[in-house]
């Protein structure tokens, strides 16, 4: 009971904090995005340069007439002012829905010397930026099993609210739900769960046809090792203490055994046309917010038609 307190109690500061942070961050993307020239000049009209003909309230462009068309889509004040017909068209306007899932199991508030913040910290900040920026470009934004899409301008308040007051058990990987086929997901989590559930997670996420990212946070020490002599390690999960007499032995075999895990869900992902990624405490929050930002700004077939490594620059 009192390791459980002491991570709800961890967990607590942790939101704080990342809400506080995530403002600054999310505030500062634009000087981010001229910098690294990879987010479009639009950023402020939404994701995906959704500006198209359709169904809405806002003038768009004028477009020659086709003919065949219903002569009562002719605009005639403005044709009156050619020699062509013209069509007015009105701006299409459907809000994207995006489903971001933050990791806040207990192995997420681990952090070493080497980390600017635990693994929950960075996933909270960075889940908490990236919907502020998405609400402004206006996109819908939930969480899987605690709080609906929603494009409310105070939307960081909203899911900061709903995890102080979720009770439930911290599951690892995110609840099964069925998300619309336009759907986008982002997934942020240490990964350290066993592959056979990763699949099914990803199984069940991509059956409908949305589209996904996975980033895999974790701490400096997680990727080097950095261990000597005898040290015990501690499962915060419940699955019991390791010891190791020599732990700089096993500091091979360790990184040979994140290289097959990460290479079996990259595989995986690259089978479902998802993106897989890794992202390193030890770096800054804003590289991983740019990099989720500008590749949800890319076209799809771009972005989702050849294997996107970016796992040290995010």
């Amino acid at each position: 009971m009192a390791a459980e307190t002491s991570h709800e109690t961890r967990e607590l500061l942790a939101i704080r904090r990342a809400d506080g942070e995530s403002r600054t961050l999310a505030a500062s993307l634009p000087r981010l995005v001229l910098e690294a020239r990879r987010i479009a000049a639009n950023v402020i009209h939404g994701l995906h340069g959704r500006r198209r003909a359709g169904a809405g309230e806002s003038f768009w462009q004028y477009r020659r007439f086709v003919s065949g068309e219903p002569s009562q889509n002719v605009d005639w004040r403005r044709s009156a002012r050619d020699d062509h017909l013209y069509v007015r068209e009105q701006e299409w306007e459907a809000a994207h829905t995006v489903w971001v899932w933050p990791d806040r199991s207990p192995s997420m508030t681990f952090a070493s010397k080497g980390a600017r913040d635990s693994k929950l910290e960075r996933g909270l900040i960075v889940t908490f930026a990236l919907a502020e920026l998405l609400v402004s470009g206006g996109e819908r934004v939930g969480i899987p099993g605690l709080m609906n899409p929603t494009a409310s301008r105070n939307v960081i308040d909203k899911m900061a609210q709903a995890m102080l007051h979720d009770d439930a058990v911290r599951a690892s990987l995110p609840p099964s739900f069925v998300p619309s086929a336009l759907a986008e997901i982002v997934v942020l989590s240490d990964f350290w769960s066993p592959m056979s559930e990763i699949r099914t997670m990803l199984a069940g996420l991509s059956a409908s046809g949305a589209h996904g990212t996975l980033i895999q946070v974790v701490d400096p020490a997680e990727e080097t090792f950095p261990y000597a002599g005898r040290v015990e390690f501690v499962e915060p999960e419940g699955f019991g203490v390791i010891t190791a007499g020599r732990a700089e032995s096993w500091a091979s075999d360790y990184v040979a055994r994140v290289a097959l895990h990460r290479d079996a869900i990259r595989s995986e992902t690259n089978r479902l046309d998802w993106l897989f990624s890794t992202h390193t405490t030890s770096r800054s929050a804003a590289e991983l917010l740019l990099f989720l930002h500008s590749g949800m700004m890319a076209a799809k077939g771009s972005m989702r038609g050849s294997t996107v490594k970016a796992g040290r620059s995010a």
